[in-house]
């Protein structure tokens, strides 16, 4: 007599890691390199002390800064948070595939990925009061209740979500960039640092931006179409098996790449200084970044699972094992980079953010993005998991189940 099937599980025991060998290497590799995205983009929160234009850009930047400012809002700006975003989803969609192949049902898939989305908003809020204002992780993390729908839907009411919430999504950024753009700021234009002089300043600021973001965000909705998304790239199997879906990926990488120049030359060429529109110029260039910006996130996104593939051959070796590593411990990594700059820059640290050129700044960000790619390298020699992974795994999971990551 046949056994019986075994009962769903009442609760998600959380999965075994995969090791390096069973991963794939597009999610991680588009991670890796998306983190170097967002270095270069969230540096200039720390300049301060050099009066701005009415664009927000300094106002004595020399050649060579303009044509980096150029270069940045041309391939970066708004491109490193849609990249974030598409990822995010397509996580959350692996581990709700992951539990569910175990057994676990529907209401502890649910439950999981809540307490993760807690502890991602606690972390963030953490990150932006204590370090860095800008902090991205409290923003995603309130998403995530709202993908608690999104992950077991059927891909019909998915392709509803995508469309509706993009629609939403236009219209809102339309009233929310109509504002910003009407309000000026003084503080600002005069070179004040946008976090605060003193530490309690920062902090202060760090908390009043993080509940406003996280507010944003739920009333917004501005990430859910593209972590919609991300759902949708895990179950074709575009980053998992993207040997399978090679034309897919070069119609929307070489798309995504002309809407991104597109989309963003106007904005480049404010940076530039060889355009200053009125209000509704600047209006319509911002619109145009942003909602662009969205496409474009993806075509990266598409574009670094072509390389994975190009170099799957090679495994988790040379540049690509690098950015795989550094993709594996992505929390780690973007924390780090906050631990690296923010007490070499802040006016509260050794304030070497005061007068720094926009060429320097990148500069800075992309060396800080490098140490933690080597740190990133050494660990996954080692067989170690990133610390915060760790620490977000056993918050989300409890104290079981939290060895290091087998060496590949």
């Amino acid at each position: 007599m046949a056994a019986p099937p075994p009962a769903p599980l009442a609760a998600a025991e959380p999965p075994a890691p995969i090791t390096r060998p069973e991963r794939s290497l597009a999610p991680d590799v588009a991670r890796g390199a998306m983190l170097l995205l967002i270095a270069l983009a969230n540096v200039g929160f720390y300049r301060y002390g050099t009066a701005l234009d009415p664009y927000q850009n300094p106002v004595d930047a020399s050649a060579a800064d303009r044509v980096a400012m150029f270069v940045e809002q041309l391939l970066v700006a708004e491109r490193s948070r849609p990249m974030f975003a598409v990822l995010y989803g397509f996580g959350l969609a692996m581990m709700a595939s992951r539990m569910r192949s175990r057994g676990a049902t529907a209401g502890a898939v649910r439950a999981v990925l809540a307490r993760r989305s807690t502890w991602l908003v606690v972390l963030g809020v953490l990150h932006g009061v204590l370090l860095f204002a800008g902090d991205i992780i409290a923003a995603y993390g309130a998403t995530g209740f709202v993908a608690l729908a999104l992950v077991q839907a059927s891909d019909r009411a998915l392709r509803r979500w995508l469309w509706g919430s993009l629609a939403y999504v236009a219209v809102g950024m339309t009233t929310f960039l109509a504002a910003a753009t009407l309000l000026t700021d003084d503080a600002t234009a005069a070179g004040a640092p946008l976090m605060g002089r003193t530490y309690a300043q920062s902090m202060v600021t760090g908390l009043v931006a993080e509940v406003g973001g996280i507010a944003m965000v739920l009333v917004l909705l501005g990430f859910v179409p593209l972590v919609v998304v991300g759902v949708m790239l895990q179950r074709a199997g575009w980053l998992t098996a993207p040997g399978q879906h090679l034309p897919g990926l070069r119609r929307v990488f070489r798309s995504g790449m002309a809407v991104n120049v597109v989309s963003a030359l106007p904005v480049a060429l404010i940076a530039l200084g060889v355009w200053q529109p009125g209000p509704g110029g600047m209006f319509a260039a911002s619109y145009a970044t942003l909602l662009g910006g969205m496409y474009a996130g993806i075509g990266y996104v598409c574009g670094f699972a072509l390389l994975a593939h190009r170099r799957q051959g090679r495994g988790h070796r040379g540049a690509t094992g690098a950015l795989a590593a550094l993709g594996e411990r992505s929390l780690t990594g973007y924390l780090g980079q906050s631990f690296l700059l923010a007490p070499l820059l802040s006016p509260w640290g050794l304030g070497l953010g005061e007068g720094l050129h926009p060429l320097a700044s990148f500069g800075l960000a992309a060396a800080a993005w490098l140490l933690t790619l080597a740190a990133a390298t050494l660990m996954a020699a080692r067989g170690v998991r990133g610390p915060f992974e760790a620490l977000l795994r056993r918050l989300t999971y409890g104290a079981a189940r939290t060895p290091a990551v087998p060496a590949g």
